[in-house]
C-alpha cells in the first residue's frame, strides 16, 4: 500500500462488478467522518441470468463490458461531478466472479492512470461492513453479522482494516441456501426475494426441518442439510399452499440459526467489551429480508445492543459500499497500486482463514 493525502474531504467513484450487477456510485466523506452518497446507479443482469436460474460468470463478465463505461458516466454525471473533482477512484477486487472483477478494477485502474488519481483495491466484504454507515452514524467497535448469497460470518469490526473473524459458516451461506431452495420449490431468479413474498402466506409450523450444529458451542453456521432436507420436501408438493408453507418454514429456520449464533456473539462480546458501545450491525444481501431482520433486531435490543442495517438499496451489491470504504482507506492515507490483483478470495481477516480455514484446502488454497 502507498500512503495518499490524508487530508480534507473525500469524493470518491466507487465501482463494483464482483457478481452480476455492475454498479458505480460517488460518495463524499467530510474530514469528520459524515458521509453523503452523491449518486449510486445499479444496472441488473436479472433477465439475462434468469434462464439458466442462476449467475453464469461468462455472461455477467460481458455484460460488465458493455456497460461499466455508461454506468460510471451516468454515476458522475448524477453527483453533478467531473473527473476533475475526485479525490480517488476505489474499485472491488476481491472476493467474487474473477471475469467481473477484473473488468471494473481495470477500468478503476485507466481512470487513476488517466486523472493521476489514487486507487483504492476494495475488498468486497469490507464494503459489506461499512455499508451501514452509509445512511447512519455507526462508529467502531461494532459486531458484524456479514449475511449474503455467499457469505455468512460473524466478525468483530474495530475499524478500516481490522476486523476478527468470530465465526463462519462450514458449507452453504445462508443467501445460498435461500436461492437454491426456492429454486427447488419452481420460483423465479432470483430466489431469495421470490422466497420471501411466498412465505408471507405461509405457515411457518406446517413442517419440520432439522436445527443444524446442535450441541456445538462456537460461532459457527451451516445451510447444507437445511438446504438437503428442504428439497426433498418440496418434491413431493402439490399446491400452492403446501410450497408457501414450506417457504415459510424455511425462512423462519434460516433467521433461527442467524439469531441464535448472534445472541451468543453478543453475549460474549458484552464480556469482552465489558457493556461499553455495544453496536451490531447485520449486513449483506439476506438483511434486506424483514423477516430476519426482525429477528436479529429483536435480539440485539434483548442483550442491550442497538441495531443498525443499511436501507434496502444498499443491503444487496452496490458500489456506495464500495465508494465508502475507499474513501475510508483514503482519510487514512491508503491506497493501492496499479497492479493490484483481483483476487477470487479475499479473507476479511486472512490471519484466521489461514490458522483455521473453514474449507478443506484445495488446488488453490483455503476458501475463505
Amino acid at each position: 500500500m502507498t500512503p495518499s493525502s490524508p487530508s480534507g474531504a473525500q469524493i470518491v467513484l466507487g465501482l463494483e462488478t464482483s457478481c452480476d450487477e455492475t454498479a458505480a456510485a460517488v460518495v463524499r466523506r467530510e474530514a469528520d467522518g459524515s458521509v453523503s452518497v452523491l449518486s449510486s446507479i445499479i444496472a441488473s443482469q436479472i433477465a439475462a441470468h434468469a434462464p439458466f436460474g442462476g449467475v453464469v460468470p461468462e455472461i455477467a463478465a460481458r455484460a460488465h463490458v458493455e456497460s461499466i463505461d455508461s454506468i460510471a458516466a451516468q454515476a458522475l454525471a448524477e453527483a453533478g461531478v467531473g473527473f476533475e473533482a475526485l479525490t480517488g477512484v476505489a474499485a472491488t477486487a476481491g472476493p467474487g466472479l474473477v471475469g467481473g472483477v477484473m473488468v471494473g478494477l481495470s477500468f478503476g485502474k485507466a481512470i487513476a492512470l488517466a486523472r493521476s488519481l489514487p486507487l483504492v483495491a476494495v475488498n468486497h466484504l469490507e464494503g459489506h461492513a461499512v455499508s451501514a454507515r452509509l445512511a447512519a452514524e455507526v462508529d467502531y467497535p461494532f459486531l458484524l453479522l456479514l449475511v449474503s448469497g455467499g457469505h455468512c460470518q460473524l466478525l468483530s469490526v474495530d475499524g478500516i482494516g481490522a476486523c476478527r473473524r468470530l465465526g463462519s459458516t462450514i458449507d452453504d451461506a445462508a443467501g445460498e441456501a435461500f436461492d437454491k431452495i426456492a429454486k427447488t420449490l419452481g420460483l423465479p431468479y432470483p430466489g431469495g426475494p421470490a422466497l420471501e413474498a411466498l412465505a408471507a402466506t405461509g405457515d411457518a409450523s406446517r413442517f419440520e426441518l432439522p436445527r443444524m450444529l446442535l450441541g456445538r458451542k462456537d460461532l459457527s453456521f451451516s445451510f447444507s442439510g437445511l438446504k438437503t432436507a428442504a428439497a426433498r420436501l418440496a418434491e413431493g408438493l402439490t399446491t400452492d399452499a403446501e410450497r408457501a408453507d414450506l417457504a415459510a418454514t424455511v425462512q423462519a429456520a434460516i433467521a433461527s440459526q442467524l439469531a441464535e449464533r448472534s445472541d451468543r456473539a453478543m453475549a460474549a462480546y458484552a464480556l469482552a467489551h465489558e457493556g461499553r458501545g455495544l453496536r451490531f450491525v447485520v449486513a449483506g444481501g439476506v438483511a434486506a429480508n424483514k423477516a430476519v431482520r426482525a429477528r436479529l433486531q429483536a435480539v440485539a435490543e434483548a442483550r442491550g445492543f442497538s441495531f443498525t442495517a443499511p436501507p434496502l438499496a444498499y443491503c444487496t451489491d452496490n458500489a456506495a459500499m464500495i465508494a465508502l470504504a475507499g474513501a475510508e482507506r483514503l482519510a487514512l492515507g491508503i491506497s493501492d497500486p496499479l497492479d493490484a490483483a483481483a483476487r477470487p478470495r479475499w479473507p476479511l481477516d486472512e490471519a484466521a482463514a489461514s490458522a483455521n480455514p473453514t474449507h478443506a484446502p484445495g488446488r488453490k488454497g483455503a476458501k475463505a
